[in-house]
């Protein structure tokens, strides 16, 4: 038998054993002391530490730079600016002995146009040393002063009528607020007599209407006790008696010649007014009972609810402390479920799980 190998083997082979001398590289080059580096890169940090103090230097170059441009910017604006009050200055004093020198002011045109050197023939003790019209040369000082006092006796006079104007105008409109306000007040007066009588008219209507009620209940109540008493003067008399003419109405009251009454009718009506003062007394007491009854349910209503309201408080604070308790569980089961390096609790064994294998 031939032993024939074809092309997708061959190609097989040679990829499964480029992977294997790939891996026994890579292990070789991991798990080999002189070459693998634990921990971190000193050479990298120390690259890192270099060019940050690279980068602090260049800055530190570029500030002093700024700093010196400042520096020498400010000196030469002082320079500038003191050669500039200099010559300021100069200019100044050269204008100044220039009109000291060709500006005198005989040689002025607007000081005599026909006598230009009258300034240098006049002597100098004959010269005015004040302008007329200053202070202790005025001549007509009396009679301005005269004049300041009557314009400022107008003034005064014109600030008194402006100030009674105003007082008149303030007092004209006092008068028509007063005026204004009394009016307000007798228009609400009207309003509310207007009012009381409506209201007046009608408690007197409801009054009215209150009385005809009740004298209508009394016609009612009065018809009832005469049927009554109807009713009880025919259980009374029987039924084996005849009714006559005699018997027909309340006892006591049947048309006779005898005006007396007889003392069977009077035994009768005080039988029947004793008979109403028993049902009115048993009205009350039914009454009684059930106020009295309503009165018991509704406190112990009152008292059925303020149990279920406690109730249910207590049965609230409980339902809230077991959910807090069941809070506390899951929170503490999930910080126990946590990974060690976040719960802040790194052991050795957390160190052996790494560096297993090659990968």
């Amino acid at each position: 038998m031939f032993n024939v190998d074809l092309l997708a083997d061959r190609i097989a082979r040679t990829n499964l054993q480029k992977r294997r001398n790939r891996e026994s590289e890579r292990q070789d080059r991991i798990f080999n002391d002189k070459v693998r580096t634990i921990g971190v890169d000193k050479e990298a940090l120390n690259m890192q530490i270099n060019e940050k103090v690279k980068r602090e230097q260049a800055a530190k170059e570029e500030q002093k730079t700024y700093d010196a441009d400042m520096l020498h910017n400010s000196k030469v604006a002082c320079l500038v600016h003191s050669r500039q009050v200099k010559e300021k200055r100069e200019m100044e004093k050269a204008v100044v002995n220039f009109r000291n020198q060709y500006q005198q002011p005989w040689s002025q045109r607007e000081f005599d146009l026909n006598d230009p050197d009258r300034c240098r023939k006049t002597d100098p003790g004959d010269v005015q040393m004040m302008l007329p019209g200053l202070v202790g040369e005025d001549p007509d000082s009396k009679s301005r002063q005269q004049r300041q006092k009557e314009q400022l006796r107008e003034w005064l006079i014109q600030q008194q009528s402006e100030r009674a104007a105003e007082r008149h105008q303030q007092n004209l409109d006092e008068q028509r607020y007063n005026q204004s306000r009394v009016d307000m007040d007798n228009t609400a007066l009207q309003l509310h007599c207007t009012e009381m009588e409506k209201r007046k008219a009608a408690a007197i209507a409801t009054k009215e209407y209150n009385l005809a009620q009740i004298e209508e209940k009394r016609r009612n109540v009065e018809e009832r006790h005469d049927n009554r008493a109807g009713h009880l003067q025919e259980l009374l008399t029987g039924a084996d008696a005849e009714p006559t003419l005699c018997m027909v109405g309340v006892p006591g009251l049947c048309p006779s010649s005898d005006r007396r009454a007889p003392p069977e009718s009077l035994q009768q009506i005080s039988q029947f007014q004793k008979y109403q003062i028993e049902e009115n007394k048993k009205l009350q007491l039914q009454k009684n009972k059930e106020e009295e009854q309503y009165d018991r349910v509704r406190l112990d209503s009152a008292r059925a609810a303020l149990l279920i309201e406690r109730q249910q408080a207590r049965l609230n604070k409980q339902l809230r402390q077991h959910l807090d308790s069941t809070n506390i569980k899951l929170a503490e089961t999930h910080k126990q479920q946590k990974p060690d390096i976040e719960r802040g609790c790194i052991e050795d064994s957390f160190f052996s799980k790494f560096n297993t294998c090659s990968r």
